[in-house]
């Protein structure tokens, strides 16, 4: 079993160390800020200081060590890459910035050559609709090239091209290890109706654009690959309708064998990682409540080793297996329970954690390590909490030498942010309930407790959290609401039974969950019972709203925005509705309902056909360009609702998808709810 620090454990460490260690850097040389947003008259925090995009948005170290390079806005108003040569006293190089672009993700080729991938921050969700194409760049800034297309944007025109690109329906599937120039990427196939029907793997040359095949003898339906560290295809998991096969391609051979065929939903275990010896990991079921566990594939047996790797137990095991970037050998393993940790299996690895730890208390603080071994180790060091967005240092344990490196907001103070718990309840059935509380700083002589939000996450097939710092939850904190955010049954992250628990259940008992989180934290003392908004997008809007139907008087209004009002149009086929034909014909009539079959259960777990019972004040926000939810679902509870007397507030962002990118939505928006809540929350 894996031992993790409960976030309890945490809070209890020193926070004021970690931040006077801050202050004993404050020295170090740092970029310009860009956007100092101005202070409300009231002394409150901006919603920009929380919803603008990060100052930095992610790090990563050469291979070697010697450079490091950081998506980051200093420099200018879009996200580009800046690189540091840490041989040469940190000395900063430019090396590439679009002005009608933003990087979205960085990796090293090599220590001569990064790629990257592009998305623009200024456009709508809604717009994003081109590919995010790849190109390669020194760490100067020379040699920019065009690996793959990006669909319909002009900023293609400033780099370099040595030969024709590939298409834009290519995409970066991994980057290998060694100092050798390919890369990993997949090209996409779709079928008339834009599904994807499966992805060619290829290696592609980072520097040259050269090509050559990685499929052969991989069954054509092959949607996802695994690969060992130096990009050897081992893995391919193929989709045939309501089943999925896995299929071996053992160190050495060239054929690939079948291992598996189950229903996609059934299945008994899943790829995890293969390293470099050819040894496979997987997850497997495991306990009274199916929680994932990692576990070796025994190939002479054909199924799973009895051995678990990693248990933890309550969660899914979730993460990643870490590997020495020069060998490949699995050395750790990132954990995700309720919040991320690392598990190593290296003593070198395990002493500079310890190492790191006892400098940054209170704090995640997650390592990567290049020359470890060596007198001359340099260790990037991203360091966070609830309460603290992020930051970056460069650790030298030779010497003990640190480093600020930045901060991912620097207008953010952590001691004014919120704090984030975790709780496990039991719901009205005795069934596993697991929450998050976010609790607002007293204000100088509150006592009664405070106002509160219900957040509930989309999905709802997925996770709504960990711990973090979390932009939405803290703005709302910020204005003096308590957060809760149920991981209501269908939740994933907790078990197979959780998870399983939730299907069809929409309006039903996952809604139940929802309202039992809020009645714990009543009971407890913990928020004003009298002065509850439930709010959510997604899947976590159409619970506003039936939350709303199903208990009146627990809450006193309600915000969906890009909400589902009608499960019945989610197996639409028109053109406005991107879920796949695949997951309307299999995996939604499992989940959700069948429209034939469940059609009188639908009808009644629709919000647009019981508008006439919501009573208490509605807004409603949608893009105008939603795929996923379409607007349609918008303008009929809208009317629905006015039809009902009970006019909601209403907008629409034209340019938007399903949820917000420009940062004047982002903004605009968050002023609008904490106008509603300042309103319906008296």
């Amino acid at each position: 079993m894996i031992e993790y620090l409960s976030t309890g454990l945490r809070r209890a460490l020193a926070l004021g160390a970690y931040l006077a260690l801050g202050a004993a850097f404050a020295q170090t040389p740092q970029p310009a800020q860009t956007l100092q947003p101005a202070q409300p008259t009231d002394g409150r925090i901006p919603a920009e200081t929380f919803f603008r995009h990060p100052d930095i948005s992610g790090a990563v170290l050469s291979p070697s060590g010697r450079w490091l390079a950081m998506r980051t806005r200093h420099g200018g108003d879009r996200v580009g890459i800046m690189t540091f040569d840490l041989q040469d006293k940190g000395k900063t190089l430019q090396t590439v910035r679009f002005s009608d672009a933003d990087i979205r993700s960085v990796d090293w080729v090599n220590d001569d050559r990064l790629v990257f991938d592009l998305v623009d921050l200024e456009g709508g969700s809604g717009s994003q609709r081109f590919a995010p194409g790849l190109y390669s760049v020194r760490p100067d800034g020379g040699e920019l090239l065009q690996l793959i297309r990006s669909y319909d944007k002009g900023y293609v025109s400033r780099t370099r091209q040595i030969r024709e690109p590939l298409n834009w329906d290519h995409s970066l599937l991994m980057v290998p290890i060694g100092d050798g120039n390919e890369v990993v990427v997949g090209e996409n196939l779709y079928d008339g109706v834009g599904d994807l029907v499966s992805v060619r793997a290829k290696r592609l040359d980072a520097g040259n654009g050269s090509t050559s095949s990685l499929s052969f003898g991989a069954p054509g339906s092959a949607r996802r690959w695994w690969f060992d560290p130096t990009g050897e295809p081992r893995i391919v998991a193929a989709v045939d309708g309501p089943y999925t096969t896995i299929h071996w391609r053992a160190p050495g051979k060239d054929e690939w064998v079948q291992l598996a065929r189950f229903e996609s939903l059934k299945a008994p275990f899943y790829p995890f990682f293969v390293d470099t010896a050819g040894t496979l990991y997987v997850t497997t079921p495991d306990g009274p409540a199916g929680t994932d566990v990692l576990r070796r594939f025994d190939f002479a047996t054909g199924k799973p080793g009895a051995d678990k790797i990693v248990s933890t137990p309550g969660f899914d095991f979730s993460g990643r297996v870490l590997t020495d970037p020069v060998s490949g050998k699995a050395v750790g393993v990132r954990i995700w329970t309720d919040a991320e940790t690392t598990a190593w299996f290296d003593a070198r690895m395990k002493a500079l954690q310890q190492a790191v730890d006892a400098k940054l208390q209170g704090h995640i603080n997650i390592i990567s390590c290049r020359r470890c071994n060596d007198k001359d180790a340099v260790v990037l060091v991203h360091s966070f909490s609830d309460q603290d967005p992020g930051r970056y240092w460069i650790y030298r344990p030779d010497g003990e030498r640190w480093q600020f490196a930045g901060a991912a907001r620097k207008d953010i103070d952590p001691a004014k942010m919120a704090t984030l718990d975790f709780q496990r309840i039991k719901a009205r059935d005795g069934a596993d309930l697991p929450l998050w509380l976010t609790t607002p700083a007293k204000s100088a002589g509150a006592s009664a407790p405070p106002a509160a939000v219900v957040l509930v996450h989309g999905g709802p097939w997925a996770r709504g959290g960990y711990w973090h710092w979390d932009d939405t939850p803290q703005f709302l904190a910020s204005r003096g609401y308590a957060v809760i955010e149920p991981e209501f049954r269908g939740s994933t992250g907790f078990g197979d039974n959780h998870f399983r628990a939730g299907w069809k259940q929409w309006g039903g008992s996952m809604q139940d969950d929802v309202a039992d989180a809020v009645k714990w934290a009543a009971d407890k003392g913990l928020i004003d019972p009298k002065r509850v908004c439930i709010a959510g997008a997604s899947y976590g809007g159409y619970a506003t709203l039936m939350g709303l139907v199903k208990y009146p008087d627990l809450y006193r209004c309600g915000i969906a925005w890009v909400a589902v009002t009608d499960p019945r149009l989610m197996f639409s086929s028109s053109w406005l509705n991107d879920i796949s034909e695949e997951s309307k014909k299999y995996g939604l009539r499992t989940t959700i309902g069948d429209p034939d079959k469940d059609a009188a259960m639908l009808k009644a777990a629709a919000p647009v056909e019981l508008a006439g019972r919501i009573k208490a004040p509605v807004m409603l926000a949608f893009g105008g360009v939603d795929r996923r939810v379409p607007l349609e679902h918008g303008t009929s509870m809208r009317d629905a609702l006015r039809a009902a007397g009970n006019d909601p507030q209403w907008v629409v962002y034209p340019d938007e998808g399903h949820g917000w990118l420009r940062i004047e939505t982002r903004i605009d928006f968050a002023n609008r709810v904490e106008r509603f809540l300042s309103t319906n929350l008296k």
